[in-house]
């Protein structure tokens, strides 16, 4: 994969990504491309058992935002240290290329994923966004893992080997003559790197997908073409005649599930909210972003012990993924809110992207809990105009706040839980994050200390009472100030 250019050319995905679609080509043509060609139907990651998300992160004080997410498999080592390395990589090439900075903006890395495929050999695209100062720019690698044998491999493994993949440029070559001369057709070979992300469509057709800039004008934005399975069949490797039935299995049982309607959903709300009088009682809202994590379950059994409640604003791709746990925090009584898709920030992008990336987290967690949420942290805590008036727009109300854990730049759990109390007031509004052993180790040494200075653990709501949050405000705490129209 070139490195990324960033001359602009967003393509926005949603669950499947759909491409730009080329004219149909006559029947003697190589590569009939189909309406729709380019259409990836990814696998839903709540159906495969023991499926993780994993993230690496970097605080919001520390110069530079980075979210990388990625999917850990039970059963699939080679698979998980192949993509660890690949987020590793990511994060490092990413720290070599940029400098961290104190003002505004600053560069962000955002990698999330799909699964193209999840049986018999399982599919992981990674989508890498990078912001250096210009505009944002996507790159895609799509990684293959073969139960049989046990091979992880790049998308180059679905071929039969150099020759096939010779075949398959040229057959893609062949497909872009559709797209006219701003189409520099001469980058697409065979050579190490050129076509590395490929998948299948619910059709068996091999979609070959180019990178942001990487063959034309970043104006085009998603460039992808379909090879037709009758001519890709025979190229095609063990592995990839696997991955291919696999993809075709699973978009015969999609179609043959019944459909079932949207249906409305109430506001998420703690069932146990109105317990406890804020006015009364000196309350602390904890609040957790970034999960679920490897850790959320023990923060869970942690926070129900001391009969505390908190907030958590979960990534819906990480909502998608363990939607068990998300359950848990209902049952239990926390407040689950939207911390958007995929963790970029909001404050760079378009409304209609920002409307995306709140709806689409705001979709997964009513499907995983049945209550929509009403309340939205933003990533990194950027907010702008356009972020609230989207905000309002859609009954949400933005949670920031006034006690910084600083958990995520490491030090012991004993440090984290001193700062934290040191600094804790009644009605604060403290950040946590629940992907780390540490943090969630000093979650015990802060219950202790402020429950044994008479604090109270509440959801943000309950900070302010009757008195309620509006739409589209910025709250930062339940004193003073927070009531107020802030500026941002």
């Amino acid at each position: 994969m070139p490195r990324l250019r960033l001359l602009g050319g967003i393509a926005l995905l949603a669950v499947s990504a759909t491409g730009c679609g080329m004219a149909a080509a006559a029947p003697d043509r190589e590569a009939t491309v189909p309406a729709e060609p380019t259409r990836i139907d990814f696998v839903d990651p709540a159906t495969v058992a023991g499926l993780a998300p994993r993230t690496l992160t970097e605080g919001e004080s520390a110069g530079r935002h980075v979210h990388i997410s990625y999917p850990e498999l039970p059963g699939a080592a080679r698979l998980n240290a192949l993509l660890r390395q690949e987020a590793e990589r990511e994060l490092r090439d990413f720290h070599d290329t940029t400098s961290a900075v104190d003002s505004l903006p600053r560069p962000e890395l955002n990698v999330d994923w799909q699964l193209a495929a999840a049986g018999d050999v399982v599919g992981v695209r990674l989508r890498t966004g990078e912001y250096r100062g210009a505009d944002w720019g996507n790159a895609t690698r799509t990684f293959w893992y073969d139960r049989h044998t046990g091979r992880a491999t790049g998308s180059a493994g679905l071929l039969a080997g150099t020759d096939a993949l010779r075949e398959v440029s040229r057959l893609v070559r062949n497909g872009l003559k559709e797209r006219g001369p701003d189409v520099d057709r001469d980058q697409v070979s065979a050579e190490r790197g050129k076509l590395d992300s490929m998948a299948f469509n619910a059709d068996g057709d091999l979609v070959v997908e180019f990178d942001d800039c990487q063959i034309g004008p970043c104006s085009l934005g998603r460039l992808a073409v379909a090879v037709p399975a009758a001519k890709v069949t025979p190229l095609l490797s063990p592995t990839g005649l696997r991955a291919q039935q696999s993809v075709r299995e699973s978009a015969r049982q999609v179609a043959r599930a019944a459909y079932t309607p949207k249906r409305s959903v109430p506001a998420a709300a703690s069932d146990r909210a109105g317990t406890v009088d804020c006015a009364a009682v000196k309350c602390v809202a904890l609040t957790f972003d970034d999960g679920p994590g490897p850790y959320t379950a023990e923060l869970l059994d942690v926070l129900r012990e001391a009969g505390a409640r908190a907030t958590f604003f979960p990534v819906g791709s990480g909502v998608a993924a363990e939607p068990e746990l998300l359950r848990r925090m209902r049952d239990e009584g926390h407040l689950v809110g939207n911390h958007t898709w995929d963790h970029r920030d909001l404050s760079r992008l378009p409304t209609s992207k920002i409307a995306d990336q709140l709806g689409r987290a705001g979709d997964a967690v009513a499907a995983a809990i049945g209550q929509r949420p009403t309340l939205v942290r933003a990533p990194y805590g950027e907010v702008s105009l356009d972020v609230r008036n989207v905000a309002r727009e859609r009954k949400l109300s933005l949670v920031g706040w006034d006690v910084d854990s600083r958990d995520r730049q490491g030090g012991e759990p004993a440090e984290i839980a001193a700062r934290t109390v040191r600094q804790a007031h009644p009605g604060a509004i403290v950040l946590m994050h629940d992907l780390d052993r540490t943090a969630v180790d000093a979650v015990p040494g802060i219950l202790e200390e402020l429950q044994g200075k008479g604090y109270a653990f509440v959801t943000v709501p309950e900070l302010y009472g009757t008195a309620g949050m509006q739409a589209g405000r910025v709250y930062t705490s339940g004193i003073g100030p927070s009531r107020k129209e802030p500026l941002t």
